[in-house]
């Protein structure tokens, strides 16, 4: 039994996008709570939840297997820090949104870049080793920022609103599957470019419910808006696992 044929990210399901889904939405809500309600500032924030989120890679990088909670874990932080660096680089250090949308653009070009030519393949479903693993985080964490960027540079550059703007990238994402099941567009791009947009479509949802009434929002607040996302992800991955753990080929 080889444990390194085991894949330790999990596969593209149902259950994959709607935890994925919820985490960006949690992202986005959980880092301006943080931020803002506890008054903790973006600079102390992003230091803080980048400590908790090398930590939890740590425990992922731990396993030799695909385990829900583990994973989830590291996808929520992620998406908090991959939040919070962005945010840092406009508000803090006033870097326009679209120099950040580039770079990060860049950043995720390199990472495929260098993982092709190291691994000479870019398989979701082929994680296999620590190094595929961390070219497969980078990757993730670019994402966020990238998709961080990308829905405050539609929000703010045409200035649509949370709820035009989350139906924007709802609409991408269902020609990115259209593309998939009915054109044949290469799998592994669809993948990709719909881990992207999902940041935003999920950020300007999470935005519509906490934020105020004065500012376009629903007015729930942060901390219920939140809690019902984390609530949702919990009882997803808790159902997640009880199934039986994947063996070894």
């Amino acid at each position: 039994m080889r444990t390194a044929s085991v894949n330790r990210v999990p596969d593209v399901t149902p259950s994959f996008w709607l935890i994925k889904l919820m985490a960006v939405t949690m992202g986005e809500t959980a880092a301006d709570y943080l931020a803002v309600n506890l008054g903790l500032g973006l600079t102390a924030t992003t230091l803080l939840m980048s400590a908790v989120l090398i930590a939890a890679l740590v425990w992922q990088f731990g396993q030799r297997r695909y385990v829900p909670r583990v994973y989830w874990t590291a996808v929520v932080l992620i998406s908090i820090v991959g939040t919070l660096v962005t945010d840092n680089l406009v508000d803090n250090f006033g870097v326009a949104l679209s120099t950040t949308f580039w770079v990060f653009s860049a950043a995720l070009a390199a990472t495929f870049a260098l993982w092709f030519r190291s691994e000479r393949t870019l398989s979701i479903h082929e994680v296999f080793t620590a190094r595929r693993e961390t070219f497969y985080w980078l990757a993730i964490l670019f994402t966020f920022a990238l998709g961080t960027a990308a829905g405050d540079l539609v929000a703010e550059r045409f200035g649509m609103g949370y709820l035009a703007t989350g139906i924007l990238f709802g609409l991408i994402i269902a020609s990115l599957a259209f593309g998939y099941f009915a054109l044949n567009l290469g799998g592994l791009w669809a993948f990709w470019l719909c881990y992207i947009f999902t940041r935003p479509l999920g950020a300007s949802f999470g935005d519509l419910l906490s934020q105020p009434r004065e500012y376009g929002g629903m007015g729930f607040g942060t901390i219920p808006t939140s809690l019902g996302f984390l609530a949702v992800i919990v009882l997803t991955v808790a159902v997640l696992t009880l199934r039986p753990a994947p063996r070894a080929a």
